[in-house]
């Protein structure tokens, strides 16, 4: 069975990669086919014997063009856990200026807020075009949803951190809730 994606066409190098790299890493490390069409964005990928990981290498080309590094997004296929998940801004923003703001409020100043967001749930975000990604295990993209949504409604960046804090701290005990001690 084939699947198809379509991706920004300024990101069809990136899957690509040097010289090929990045298309024939993925090829290999799956099993997959993967026919790329430069001109139109469109990414056919084929696993004869797989559904499943045909999903997962659907979800790695849509996470790079989403705007993750191929590194980063290729840790999909070694974690079946991890999700992406991408979210529309273009429901929120009526305008161009307006998206700029939006945008602008999630990574916040030098990047602070994206990056606080990614240390303390673990999760990976990028933000490009009209779209905010989200690399992480279910409950994290869920934190990291519920804080996007907190700026998009304009809270404040403070109570975005008490809110990411809380919700570390809550992480942190179900984690060492989960592992045995003898």
């Amino acid at each position: 069975m084939t699947q198809y994606v379509k991706i920004p066409k300024e990101r069809v190098g990136v899957i690509i990669g040097p010289k090929g790299e990045t298309k024939k890493l993925i090829e290999d490390k799956t099993a997959c086919q993967l026919e790329i069409d430069s001109e139109s964005g469109k990414v056919d990928i084929t696993c004869e014997e797989d559904p499943l990981k045909e999903f997962r290498v659907l979800e790695t080309i849509k996470a790079i063009g989403r705007g993750f590094s191929p590194e980063k997004a290729l840790e999909l296929l070694d974690d079946e856990m991890l999700m992406l998940e991408v979210i529309d801004l273009s429901d929120v923003a009526n305008t161009p200026k307006e998206l700029q703001r939006i945008k602008g409020r999630i990574i916040g100043r030098n990047g602070r807020t994206r990056e606080l967001a990614e240390t303390l749930i673990n999760v990976k975000i990028s933000v490009y075009g009209k779209t905010v990604s989200v690399l992480g295990h279910p409950e994290q993209n869920t934190i990291i949803r519920t804080a996007i949504r907190m700026l998009l409604d304009g809270a404040t960046h403070g109570a975005v951190y008490k809110f990411l804090e809380k919700k570390h701290q809550e992480l942190l005990q179900s984690q060492l809730g989960s592992v045995d001690f003898y």
